[in-house]
């Protein structure tokens, strides 16, 4: 990072703002944006897209992805981060002399993004859609059971709302109770972690850009960028593959034993169904496919789902007034983005790490 673009300056104050540092960072690294424009506005009236920016050749022995904004607000970490590395002539250079073509994927749930929420247009937390919609969808009774608990009827929830909550954890465990919320569900369109009953366009517009980008290599690579679980500003490596012992070895080979996994309890995040990374392996099937999603955290896990619970309880009663809302939403997102500088030096110095070492794995 040179003096002219210090790492602060790399992220935005909102969507609009974010959008055009990724596209002018692409244009300085002489890369064009091919932009999928999303259907509907963002919530200043600007122009939403997943912008897509590809550094090497497409018929390149190896790609890796880096992508940003998959749940929405996340975004404001994931494209300071993928614009911190446009800006990086050193990490452009080493994919070069490596032969690694690297696509940036911007804004994956731009709606999201811009109107400071989690999911997509449709409620639709997107890493949990990526279901087979022509078998029967999953089911979560465990979800099922405290559906009403997290989505009251009322907010700030009712006392017994609560005690009800602290008594299930205290009885169950904190475990069973993140995996019960966060798993994904399929029956509670206006609840938490929706995985949906159709393809949303962030889904569809995904599998077109893995067509168009990832079926001439022979190896794939992919960080997705998130945020909200873990110790501020620690980036956790989580394994984002099938369950697979080569490919677990081949990403602790890349990024050292530290990567954790969903499969065997190592990761802070629950098993989860519907995962936005199986369309690599669908979309992509002659390229050998590696993983993570890098986790970076914020606040403690209880606050963002506190943030979460009221994000949708606003968004099912949107007769509330604007004081309330703004709140609810200033709440949100500083769930999911801590706006400082040491923060944002922490998560773009491991960013770099990351997608240095993926690189590397990759070239080799």
């Amino acid at each position: 990072m040179s003096d002219s673009h210090p790492i602060e300056a790399c992220f935005a104050q909102n969507y609009a703002q974010a959008r055009r540092l990724f596209m002018d960072a692409a244009d300085a690294a002489g890369l064009d944006v091919h932009s999928h424009v999303h259907p509907l506005l963002g919530r200043d009236g600007e122009t939403l897209a997943m912008d897509v920016a590809r550094a090497g050749p497409v018929d390149a022995p190896a790609v890796l992805i880096l992508s940003s904004a998959c749940h929405g607000v996340e975004g404001y970490c994931g494209s300071g981060v993928q614009v911190a590395l446009l800006r990086d002539p050193d990490f452009l250079a080493t994919a070069r002399r490596a032969q690694v073509t690297v696509l940036w994927v911007h804004a994956l749930n731009p709606y999201g993004f811009s109107w400071w929420r989690r999911v997509t247009q449709e409620n639709v937390d997107l890493n949990r859609n990526f279901v087979d919609f022509h078998q029967p969808l999953p089911e979560n009774p465990a979800y099922d059971e405290i559906a009403h608990l997290l989505v009251p009827t009322q907010w700030p929830p009712p006392a017994q709302i609560e005690a009800t909550i602290e008594r299930y954890i205290q009885e169950r465990g904190v475990t069973a109770w993140q995996a019960a919320v966060s798993a994904g569900q399929y029956r509670h369109p206006q609840g938490l972690f929706f995985g949906g009953h159709d393809p949303t366009w962030s889904h569809q517009t995904l599998r077109h850009v893995l067509q168009e980008h990832g079926q001439r290599c022979r190896r794939l690579g992919w960080i997705d960028l998130h945020t909200g679980l873990g110790p501020s500003g620690h980036g956790e490596r989580i394994f984002a593959c099938r369950d697979e012992a080569a490919a677990l070895e081949r990403a602790r080979r890349w990024w050292g034993p530290q990567v954790t996994s969903i499969y065997d309890g190592s990761s802070t995040s629950a098993l989860l169904q519907g995962l936005m990374w199986l369309a690599a392996y669908q979309e992509c099937p002659q390229a050998e496919y590696t993983g993570i999603a890098l986790e970076y955290g914020t606040v403690p896990v209880a606050e963002v789902l506190d943030a979460l619970r009221a994000d949708q309880w606003l968004e099912n009663h949107p007769e509330i007034g604007l004081g309330m809302a703004d709140a609810i939403k200033r709440r949100v997102r500083d769930a999911f983005y801590t706006d400082t500088p040491l923060w944002k030096r922490q998560v773009v110095e491991q960013a770099r790490e990351a997608a240095g070492q993926a690189v590397t794995g990759l070239g080799g």
